[in-house]
């Protein structure tokens, strides 16, 4: 299971991804593996050293009896000390941001989630962006007459 944030890709320019892990309970983790997670509108904040993202989705999971989760709460995400470091270093000076891109399940069976280092695309930028997506699709779309 993937869940992905296909607007960031319009929105941003992506300079750096970076795999973390997340710090769940588990109804979150039930939950996420039946796809039931919203991740378009959350974002990546430093507090006090550490990395957290806000208004990530989660809905409840539909069978627990009790010791239900809050589904918009703040969760940690996990990263070594000097990846850390570096991430909030480039985005308090250079005026990036984190935006979480993706999250999935990785071949160990932990909740990853994929962040990037990004800088927000101006509206000439995603008018080219648009251009490039009809061009390839007009392209596609002669393959598969021929």
């Amino acid at each position: 299971m993937e869940i992905v944030n296909r607007k960031a890709k319009y929105e941003y320019e992506f300079l750096q991804t970076v795999e973390a892990g997340l710090q769940l309970t588990g109804t979150e983790v039930k939950s996420l593996r039946n796809g039931d997670c919203n991740i378009g509108d959350a974002w990546c904040l430093f507090q006090s050293g550490e990395l957290y993202i806000r208004n990530l989705h989660i809905g409840e999971y539909k069978l627990a009896s009790a010791g239900q989760h809050v589904p918009l709460r703040m969760r940690k995400l996990l990263l070594h000390k000097a990846e850390l470091k570096k991430l909030e270093r480039r985005v308090t000076e250079k005026g990036l941001t984190l935006v979480p891109y993706r999250i999935f399940f990785a071949e160990s069976g932990f909740a990853k989630c994929e962040i990037a280092l990004a800088k927000g695309k101006k509206s000439f930028d995603k008018r080219e962006s648009i251009k490039e997506k009809d061009v390839q699709r007009d392209l596609d779309r002669t393959k598969v007459k021929r």
